[in-house]
C-alpha cells in the first residue's frame, strides 16, 4: 500500500478487520469451514504477536441473509435482527479458533446476550486491545437496515483504529469485476471520492462515508493469499488502499 519498509515493525498500531461471512464458506455451500477459519485465527494473532492490536467484525451470510428473506415478505426488522445472530455464531466459531490457537480472545455484541459476549462499549472493548484480547465486535450495529460494512466503520472509528480492512476474494479494487473481465485494473491506491463516484462496490455508501469523513484508511485485499494481512500492517504494498 505503500513503500516497503526497511524493517519488519508494524506501520500500524491498532486495525480492524472485516471478514464476510460468505468469506468463512471455503467450499461449502454454507456453513463454517475449519480450515479456513483457523488460518484466519491465525493470521490475526501472527499480527497481533507483532505488536498490532486487532479488532474483527464478521459478517454473518454464510448462516443466514436478513435481506433475502425481507425481498420474500418477512418483516425486515426480524430478517436483520436474525443476520444480526448469525454474526455472533461466527463469532463464536473465531473466537473458539483464535483462544484454541493460544490468544486471548473477547466478543463483545450490540445486543444484550450476556451468556456468550459482553454488551459493546467502545471504551472497554479498547481496554480489552491493549490487554492483549483480539476484541470481535459482533451484531452489527444493533440496528436493522446496517450492514456488517457500515458496522465495521463505525466501530474502527470508535475504537480509534489506524486501518481498516476488508477481506475479500479478489486481490483489491478493480474497475470491473475481474472474474467476468479479465482486461479489469486493479488500482493500487484510490481516493474515497474516487472510489464513491465511480460506485465501484468496494463497501456500502454509509461506510465508505464514514471513512471519509473520519479520515480512516481502507485497505482492500485477498484474504486467501498467504501471509498478506502480515505484510498489510508491515506497509507493504498490498491489494488497495483508500485515502482521503
Amino acid at each position: 500500500m505503500s513503500a516497503t519498509p526497511s524493517h519488519s515493525e508494524p506501520r500500524f498500531r491498532r486495525i480492524l478487520l472485516k471478514l464476510s461471512g460468505e468469506a468463512l464458506l471455503g467450499n461449502q455451500d454454507s456453513g463454517i469451514d475449519p480450515e479456513i477459519l483457523f488460518r484466519v485465527a491465525a493470521e490475526a494473532l501472527e499480527v497481533q504477536q507483532s505488536g498490532v492490536q486487532v479488532a474483527v467484525v464478521i459478517g454473518g451470510g454464510n448462516l443466514f441473509r436478513g435481506a433475502g428473506l425481507a425481498e420474500k415478505g418477512m418483516d425486515r426488522v426480524r430478517g436483520d435482527q436474525m443476520g444480526m445472530l448469525a454474526t455472533v455464531m461466527n463469532s463464536l466459531a473465531m473466537q473458539d479458533a483464535i483462544e484454541k490457537l493460544g490468544g486471548q480472545c473477547r466478543i463483545m455484541t450490540a445486543l444484550g446476550i450476556d451468556q456468550i459476549g459482553e454488551r459493546y462499549a467502545a471504551h472497554q472493548a479498547r481496554r480489552y486491545l491493549e490487554s492483549g484480547n483480539v476484541v470481535i465486535c459482533a451484531a452489527g450495529t444493533g440496528n436493522p437496515f446496517f450492514t456488517t460494512d457500515t458496522a465495521a466503520s463505525l466501530r474502527a472509528v470508535e475504537l480509534q483504529c489506524d486501518l481498516l480492512l476488508k477481506a475479500t476474494k479478489v486481490d483489491g479494487i478493480y474497475d470491473a469485476d475481474p472474474k467476468k473481465n479479465p482486461a479489469a485494473k486493479r488500482f493500487d491506491r484510490l481516493s474515497f471520492s474516487d472510489a464513491i463516484q465511480r460506485q465501484l462496490g468496494v463497501m456500502d455508501l454509509t461506510a465508505m462515508v464514514m471513512c471519509r469523513d473520519n479520515k480512516l484508511p481502507l485497505g482492500v485485499f485477498d484474504m486467501f493469499a498467504p501471509g498478506a494481512l502480515a505484510a498489510i500492517v508491515r506497509g507493504e504494498s498490498v491489494g488497495t488502499l483508500v485515502e482521503v
